[in-house]
């Protein structure tokens, strides 16, 4: 649901960016019908969405990866320890975004990246916390994942408002 939320977010600023997604349980499985339902009622299409698990590969090639828990991005900067500058939970990113403000004029994602994870340590990845991770949904109620999506959709949306102001709406640079 993230990946669909934001690749509309960032098609719908201009930004051409290549939105992709990897967990690190499933592999191939097809998004469940209340993950689809949930997204519908937003006009996202998820039908063809296949899980693939996080490779190394995957993570060294991105500008950015966000992961919904911190169990994700703290998987994501063990198969790159260099990630830890551009690897951030959603809730995390939009947080120190906030804090630090949109990215200025000029300013590359990765210069904006470095700012947001200014003073970070990878002890900051360990354990789960409320103010970082957003809760699965998976095999709960629909009203779960609809409670889920709308989070994603303001967390999404507050990341391309910062990351991606009109201001630097003319820069090409991808998101995975």
């Amino acid at each position: 649901m993230a990946e669909a939320l934001l690749r509309e977010r960032l098609r719908a600023r201009g930004v051409d960016a290549t939105v992709s997604s990897a967990g690190i349980s499933f592999d191939g499985r097809e998004a469940t019908e209340d993950a689809i339902r949930a997204a519908e009622a937003l006009d996202l299409d998820i039908t063809a969405h296949r899980s693939r698990v996080m490779n190394t590969e995957l993570v060294r090639q991105a500008d950015l990866v966000i992961g919904m828990e911190r169990l994700h991005a703290r998987e994501a900067v063990v198969l790159g320890p260099s990630l830890l500058t551009r690897c951030f939970t959603l809730k995390e990113l939009v947080r120190r975004g906030e804090a630090i403000g949109a990215r200025r004029e000029g300013e590359t994602l990765e210069d904006w990246l470095a700012r947001a994870s200014a003073g970070r340590r990878p002890m900051e990845l360990l354990g789960e916390s409320p103010d970082d991770d957003i809760a699965d949904p998976y095999q709960q109620s629909p009203k779960v994942y609809a409670r889920c999506i709308a989070e994603l959709d303001d967390l999404t949306e507050r990341l391309v408002n910062l990351a991606w102001p009109a201001a630097a709406e003319d820069e090409d640079e991808g998101v995975a």
